[in-house]
């Protein structure tokens, strides 16, 4: 089969820096069926061509496993720098790929994902549990190349990959630690992101707004917000709504309760139906009057 002219495992070197840049787009295989999966062979060939210090964008949903490890080998063995850019989405084996950089960066719409090995298998009862032997030692051999990057436990990289699954939007790869920095945001940006997910309560504080006496909690004496009296009372505008809504709540308890122990006290029944179910068709009954006129 011969091949297109677009690779998408073509590398491009950048004039101006001498870096060369790869776009590795497309499934990862062993072998070259369509003429755009990237193999162990092809990528090798042109890793080995030049070199200096390289940039790989990923845009892959995976694919063959063995050719991902092959591949993430060859570029921690690289001798310039390597920095992995996730373009749009590193899934499945592509994510392997993706933990080889020295520096791992995310766009801030791309996606990456992490799920347990799968195969297909046909046989006997032993060919079968074979299989399911080697699959556990494959996501061994996978969980080994996540906990290299994110120092996360074993035992918590083998749930997050269990079941379907789990796809990261790119701040939740950075907090687990599969990517080291986000495209196209400030150091400070993100700073200022951690620091409003941090800042406390200041109505809570002691010294804040709400407490200008500087009074730490329990101490001096708190106005009584049900007196409507205090003129200090910041919750006074509220207050005649709120007392209507409380007296509102107790009407429809009441009416409830009421209806209950009339229903229970005289075992009453409609059309067969247990006194319980009557009595809450008709606490709904008056309750909805009781609100039609609040």
């Amino acid at each position: 089969m011969s091949r297109p002219e677009h690779q998408f495992w073509d590398w491009i070197k950048n004039e101006e820096t001498g870096e060369r840049i790869l776009f590795l787009e497309g499934p990862i295989d062993q072998d070259d069926f369509w003429g755009d999966e990237v193999t162990p062979h092809n990528f090798r060939e042109q890793l080995e061509s030049g070199t200096g210090d390289i940039t790989v964008w990923i845009n892959s949903p995976g694919g063959n496993v063995f050719a991902a490890a092959e591949i993430y080998t060859m570029l921690l063995d690289y001798k310039g720098k390597v920095t992995v850019k996730i373009a749009s989405i590193a899934a499945s084996a592509a994510s392997v790929v993706a933990m080889a950089g020295d520096s791992i960066e995310v766009s801030p719409t791309a996606m990456l994902m992490i799920h347990d090995p799968m195969t297909v298998a046909v046989g006997n009862v032993n060919d079968l549990e074979k299989t399911i032997a080697v699959l556990n030692e494959v996501k061994e051999s996978i969980i080994n190349a996540y906990q290299r990057k994110t120092g996360l436990t074993r035992n918590k990289i083998a749930k997050l990959m269990d079941g379907d699954g789990t796809w990261m939007n790119a701040k939740a790869a950075l907090e687990y630690g599969f990517v080291d920095k986000i495209l196209f945001m400030d150091d400070k940006d993100e700073d200022e992101d951690s620091a409003k997910e941090e800042e406390p309560d200041e109505g809570n504080e002691p010294g804040g707004d709400e407490d200008p006496n500087g009074n730490e909690p329990g101490e001096g004496e708190e106005p009584d917000k049900d007196d409507p009296g205090e003129e200090d009372d910041p919750d006074e505008e509220e207050k005649p709504s709120r007392k209507a809504g409380m007296k509102a709540w107790t009407e429809l308890s009441r009416i409830a309760a009421s209806v209950r122990s009339e229903y229970q006290a005289g075992q009453k029944r409609q059309n067969g139906a247990t006194c319980d179910v009557v009595a809450t068709y008709d606490v709904m009954l008056k309750q909805l009057e009781v609100l039609k006129n609040w």
